[in-house]
């Protein structure tokens, strides 16, 4: 079963990248290198914290503020939990959520999972594609959204229609050249049908 190892950000400095998510402290799952492709509007992803509690969403948002970030959604409860979105200043939309609404301890900075959304223009069409690609489908909502199974990734992989992600994070869905982001996993190297980049494991270490 295919595996995902790494995000890379591609982003104009990163330096101040790097300072930035020290806050989110996620190690060695998503890094940053240099890029100044032309992009603009949507990027066509989002990334996803997932933790325990509310007092955590608020404790990795206030950072991300702290750090530069801008709120696209103030944290609130919603039906299945309790979230908000932020994009940090590179251009990276993150949200943090969980589905519980109350806390039930102190506040930490454990993050439970990661969670790479892509928006993409045919979910059907896409979700084969990373089929063939050796990816297992753990959920799937006809022509909506896919969750992929990837039980030994450090990361997880969903798909949703463009325009479905880009209101799910609060902006337009307009948005032209690089995604700037490559994914790193043992289903690569290739591109695929949404323009979205993969490579190698070793290949994206060796570029880091």
């Amino acid at each position: 079963m295919a595996a995902i190892e790494t995000i890379t950000l591609e982003v104009p400095d990163p330096t101040a990248a790097d300072a930035f998510y020290t806050a989110f402290e996620l190690g060695p799952r998503v890094g940053v290198r240099a890029s100044t492709a032309p992009t603009t509007g949507f990027r066509g992803f989002t990334m996803s914290l997932v933790v325990s509690q509310p007092s955590t969403v608020d404790s990795l948002i206030g950072s991300a503020l702290d750090g530069g970030a801008t709120t696209l959604k103030p944290a609130k409860k919603g039906l299945w939990g309790y979230g908000g979105v932020v994009q940090a200043p590179d251009g990276t939309i993150w949200k943090v959520a969980t589905s519980s609404k109350k806390d039930t301890g102190p506040a930490t900075r454990e993050v439970d999972d990661v969670v790479l959304l892509l928006g993409v223009a045919d979910v059907k069409a896409s979700k084969q594609f990373y089929v063939d690609h050796g990816l297992a489908v753990a959920k799937s909502f006809g022509s909506k959204y896919v969750e992929f199974a990837t039980p030994e990734s450090p990361l997880k992989l969903a798909l949703y229609g463009r325009q479905a992600a880009a209101k799910d994070a609060g902006v337009s869905p307009d948005g032209t050249g690089s995604h700037r982001i490559v994914i790193g996993g043992d289903a690569g190297p290739f591109t695929d049908p949404d323009g979205f980049e993969w490579s190698a494991a070793d290949e994206r270490a060796a570029g880091a």
